[in-house]
Parts: C-alpha cells; sequence; structure tokens
C-alpha cells in the first residue's frame, strides 16, 4: 500500500502523527500476541503488576516477533519512512489491563536509551535507573526517531487511546511550565486492532485512565537513521533491511 504509506509520511512530518490501519493482518496480530503469551517472564525487561504488563527490550526479550514483524507491511511502511536505512532503537510492550487505573499526562519522548554515558557536547542531562543509562540528546536525534506504536487491540478513548497535540514536535523540547497553552489543540487518536499510530518523540503527547472492559496491548517501536557520536551507542540497536 504505497500511497497510504506516502501519506502517512507526508503527515508525520507536517502534523507529527500518522494513523495506519491494517499495518498487520489478523493472523499476525495473533501470532504477536501468542509469542508474548508464550515467552518466559523471567528476563530483565519483564514489569508486570496490576495495572501493567510491560516488557522493555521486547524484541530482544522475545526473539520470535521480530520474524513476524518482518514478515508484516512494516519493513514497506519503514522504506518509505527511512528512504537511506533504518535501525531499531527502542522496543517496548505494554499491557494496559481492563480498569487499569493509570494515566499518563502531557510529555514529550526527550530521553534515549544508550549503553553508557559519554562527555559529549549536546548530551544531557543524564539518568541512571535499572534498565540503564538514557540521556536527551541534541534536537536533530529526536527530529530523526519515528515512534510506530502497533496495536494489538482495538484502542479508542475508553481503554487509554493516545492524545496528542498536532504539530507541536515543531516547537522542540517545551518546557514544563509552557504545556498548558498548547494542550486545548489536542485531538484523539483512536487506532484499531492491526493498526500503527505513528508518531515523532517531540509531539506532545498524553493518556487517560482505562474506563472500560477492555485491554490495551501495544508495541511500540523506535526507529532512527543515525548513528550516535564516538563513544555513545544505542542500547537495543538492532539492524534492519529498511
Amino acid at each position: 500500500m504505497p500511497a497510504p504509506f506516502d501519506t502517512a509520511a507526508a503527515d508525520l512530518q507536517t502534523q507529527g502523527f500518522a494513523l495506519l490501519p491494517g499495518v498487520l493482518r489478523p493472523a499476525e496480530t495473533h501470532a504477536l500476541t501468542a509469542a508474548i503469551a508464550a515467552a518466559p517472564a523471567t528476563g530483565a525487561g519483564f514489569r508486570h503488576s496490576k495495572e501493567l504488563f510491560a516488557i522493555r527490550n521486547v524484541v530482544g526479550e522475545v526473539p520470535a516477533l521480530w520474524p513476524i514483524l518482518a514478515a508484516s507491511e512494516l519493513p514497506q511502511l519503514l522504506a518509505v519512512l527511512f528512504p537511506q536505512g533504518c535501525h531499531l532503537v527502542k522496543s517496548i510492550y505494554f499491557d494496559k489491563p481492563a480498569h487499569s487505573n493509570w494515566f499518563v499526562a502531557w510529555h514529550q519522548d526527550l530521553m534515549i536509551s544508550v549503553d553508557g554515558k559519554a562527555d559529549l557536547p549536546g548530551f544531557g542531562p543524564w539518568t541512571h535507573k535499572a534498565e540503564g543509562v538514557a540521556v536527551q540528546p541534541p534536537r536533530f536525534v529526536l527530529e530523526d526517531i519515528c515512534t510506530i506504536r502497533l496495536h494489538l487491540d482495538d484502542c479508542d478513548a475508553q481503554n487509554g487511546a493516545l492524545h496528542v497535540v498536532p504539530a507541536s514536535h515543531r516547537q522542540g523540547p517545551i518546557p514544563g511550565p509552557a504545556l498548558p497553552r498548547h494542550t486545548p489543540a489536542a485531538v484523539t487518536c483512536p487506532v484499531p486492532a492491526g493498526g500503527a499510530m505513528l508518531m515523532k518523540p517531540l509531539l506532545l503527547h498524553a493518556s487517560s485512565r482505562s474506563t472500560s472492559e477492555r485491554q490495551r496491548r501495544v508495541l511500540h517501536l523506535e526507529f532512527s537513521s543515525l548513528d550516535l557520536p564516538a563513544g555513545l551507542h544505542w542500547r537495543e540497536r538492532l539492524s534492519l533491511s529498511c
């Protein structure tokens, strides 16, 4: 489907996000959920509580996922988004269960996951967490990244669909006190099972509490065409044929 992909790529640049139904076929969606369910929850990336089930570095923790994704339309989409080639730099699985009562406040995704700390101009602040080191990179690095959220369930305002502020990615990093003056322009982004939401990390986004019985399972994949400066590497880098 080159025409929808071209349109989505254009919307991504101008609006900071795009919605694409049908990136995954029903059999592929089922295969992804089955692979996650069959994975032994013993890896360092697994986080399980009453409110949330998440797997960080999910493609590394569940290697069976990538052959399924590689057989879907995802590589064709990546070829449109990154004609020069790209690599996976982060992958997370989110399962927002029924009656999950948490929400995510308005924010931009300003941090990237790296393999260690390096003294480089334009990089910082740095954080050190259980899963590893993260840093806020220069703006051009964030602008190159594309996040693709593959939805494994129907998602709407009742079970945690994202709210976004169109074109807010053009502002660069926005200071916290300035966020409220942008959010009145927000829209909600429902995505059907098998669909994808494309977004730029600098896009302002938030997520409401779930008010329905339905799950919201999402594969969150971040891609970039860039290699980081000498001395710094993407922690989850996976080379792809885009």
